[in-house]
């Protein structure tokens, strides 16, 4: 399965935020406390004709704590005079906030203010900067300067809840007179998105359509805030196949085409990579069988509990199966979904040969898909994922298994895979059977020939009462060597196969 992983970079810059004295909720701030303008530059914040001014040397001046910002003399309407310029910032929604006064030198005011504008990201101007639009002016009035005012200035509605960088330039502007502007405590809602270790250019911007903290181009669900990562078993353009001997515990004409199906499972994950969903595409191709056997499946480690409800089955009216209110199997330990309770009530019989697709002279039946999906438990909101994580279901928990002839407690899964709660352990060690439990050995007799294969290239199965191994040459020794030998002896290589006695 594939398992993709959201990105290491912003956890390690809000981390480094954090250190530099700057919020990472949904707001920057600058407090001036570190007395030092050096260290904010390298933050990358701008300064402008305007420095710091401590509570040492200006003990009546600074507005907070031990520091504030101080401009020089205000003698120009130039916005270019005396500035203070944030980082880029992604802006976010509310009002910029500060507190700013005037230091009362001089002559007299007639003409002091400040004007606040945003400035876009331009990969191609100068710093990145591009035009600057202006949207706040504050005028200092003509008395009490040196009063401490409250600005407050809303973020324009084009610029709200950004996805694209910007940076704040707060400009001081004045004619006549020497006063200069002192400021602090500035808050910009927004969140921090430049990058010191570069100089400081824009991070690369996320687009993220519904907001589930996975970037629009590694979701796979990019409008859907409950799911975010599919993750394909075999892969998402391959499926395996499964066949099954329906005889166990004995091996009667071991052809290995009883049950015969393709499968694809998908696993759908959250951006917290819990389980959601799980997606089960079945298709039924072959049954050289005169048994009416079922298939199923069991999540191996997972409970029935942690699943809320299952859909897509084919399941007959009357049935041998017990459910419980979830669509799962009752009475079971692990959560067991019966995909279908019949394979002659999903496919027809053509009416002449045995069985369905394996035998050459009769017609061929157009195979059937069945979609299965399995919702898991989720906390009270529809399909948002409970608390399974995609590391609980890996591809091994998927342990398949048919149920042969109506016969419940008669299960036959793949080797060395464990029974569910429901088999005859009567069965075992009967027959052909060799199943050793406290060894961890099922389903395979005493030289390891197993009564179902799981393929994940895909099979082309044994015509009807061919041995598997007259149909492959090299099946036996595969098997006898548990897979060290010929693993890929159901491949096209010549001497591998005999094709005459394969559908």
């Amino acid at each position: 399965m594939k398992n993709i992983n959201k990105s290491l970079v912003l956890p390690f810059i809000f981390s480094f935020l954090m250190i530099a004295g700057i919020s990472t909720k949904a707001q920057v701030t600058l407090d001036c406390e570190s007395g030092n303008r050096a260290i904010e530059q390298g933050n990358c914040w701008g300064f402008g004709a305007t420095s710091y001014a401590s509570i040492t040397s200006y003990p009546a001046l600074v507005i907070s704590g031990s520091y504030s910002t101080r401009s020089n003399s205000l003698t120009s309407l130039l916005l270019i005079s005396c500035w203070i310029k944030t980082p880029w910032l992604l802006v976010g929604n509310g009002n910029i906030t500060f507190q700013t006064r005037l230091d009362g030198a001089g002559n007299g005011v007639t003409a002091k203010g400040i004007v606040i504008s945003y400035i876009p990201y331009d990969a191609g101007a100068s710093y990145g900067e591009g035009t600057a639009v202006q949207f706040y002016t504050y005028n200092f009035p003509a008395f009490n300067v040196t009063t401490i005012r409250d600005i407050t200035a809303p973020i324009p509605t084009e610029i709200q809840n950004s996805t694209t960088p910007y940076k704040i330039w707060v400009s001081y502007i004045g004619t006549g007179g020497n006063e200069r502007a002192l400021s602090d405590n500035f808050i910009f809602p927004g969140t921090y998105w430049s990058d010191p270790a570069n100089g400081c250019i824009p991070l690369a911007v996320i687009q993220d359509a519904d907001g589930d903290g996975v970037a629009d181009s590694e979701d796979n669900y990019p409008n859907d805030t409950y799911r975010a990562y599919n993750n394909y078993y075999p892969s998402v353009n391959q499926y395996g196949t499964l066949a099954f001997e329906d005889n166990w515990p004995n091996k009667a004409d071991y052809d290995l085409n009883d049950v015969v199906l393709n499968y694809r499972i998908n696993t759908v994950t959250n951006s917290s990579n819990n389980v959601v969903e799980v997606l089960g595409k079945i298709v039924l191709r072959a049954s050289g069988a005169s048994y009416q056997n079922a298939f199923a499946f069991q999540i191996d480690g997972i409970t029935p509990n942690k699943i809320s409800n299952t859909l897509g089955n084919a399941i007959s009216s009357p049935t041998i199966f017990s459910f419980d209110s979830n669509g799962l199997e009752a009475s079971q330990q692990y959560a067991n979904c019966i995909v279908f309770d019949n394979f002659f009530k999903v496919m027809t019989h053509p009416g002449s040969g045995t069985g369905i697709n394996t035998d050459k002279s009769a017609p061929f039946v157009p195979y059937d898909t069945l979609s299965i999906r399995l919702v898991f438990i989720n906390d009270g909101v529809p399909a948002s994922g409970g608390t399974v994580s995609i590391n609980q279901v890996p591809p091994s928990a998927f342990n398949f298994y048919i149920i042969s002839n109506q016969e419940r407690g008669r299960e036959i899964h793949l080797a060395d895979q464990v029974p569910t709660s429901l088999v005859n352990n009567a069965y075992f060690g009967t027959g052909g059977d060799d199943s050793n439990p406290g060894a961890g050995k099922f389903y395979k007799t005493s030289n390891n020939l197993p009564w179902g294969i799981n393929i994940l290239q895909g099979f082309d199965y044994p015509i009807e009462k061919v041995l598997i191994n007259e149909a492959y040459l090299h099946f036996i020794e595969w098997a006898e060597s548990s897979g060290s030998s010929y693993p890929d002896w159901f491949s096209t290589q010549p001497g591998y196969r005999e094709n005459s006695k394969i559908y």
